[in-house]
């Protein structure tokens, strides 16, 4: 026999839901109070994904913002705890580094993670020859190195 509840969503599924919709329509000045309380729930794994999906689409808007700064100082304080979301928002400070023609050393594009290289070799926003030219030599995998070698031979000169 089928339970009457089996096509019901299981909870964490839905505060993830209602976390996301949350986050999307929150204030810039309740962000902060927004995100700690996500990152207060029982379910961790299911917090620190909600919150990521929330920095990856923040970090997009503000990428290039004067405002990103003080925006990534404070989301530092309330994700401190969390590993995963502290390593994301360092390699996004990394890419808006080398967006924004700041310094980087070769050694941080080079140890990062497997999304970073990626995004990195993807993303239109990154039009540094030395970073492309450096995923498409040592990029970890085929996948970074073919990316960044098609923008190198695309950029305009």
């Amino acid at each position: 026999m089928i339970s009457p509840h089996f096509n019901e969503e299981p909870a964490e599924h839905r505060r993830f839901a209602n976390y996301l919709q949350a986050l999307e329509a929150v204030a810039e000045t309740e962000e902060a109070g927004l995100v700690a309380a996500v990152l207060s729930d029982e379910d961790a794994t299911m917090a620190d994904s909600a919150v990521g999906r929330h920095l990856d689409r923040r970090v997009t808007d503000l990428l290039t913002d004067p405002r990103f700064t003080a925006w990534a100082r404070t989301m530092t304080e309330v994700i401190a705890e969390r590993d995963f979301l502290t390593g994301r928002l360092h390699e996004w400070t990394l890419l808006r580094n080398i967006a924004l023609g700041k310094s980087w050393a070769d050694d941080e594009i080079t140890t990062a993670s497997d999304w970073f290289q990626r995004t990195a070799a993807t993303m239109q926003i990154v039009t540094s020859p030395e970073a492309l030219r450096l995923l498409a030599e040592r990029g970890r995998t085929r996948r970074v190195r073919n990316a960044a070698n098609h923008r190198l031979r695309n950029l305009p000169n």
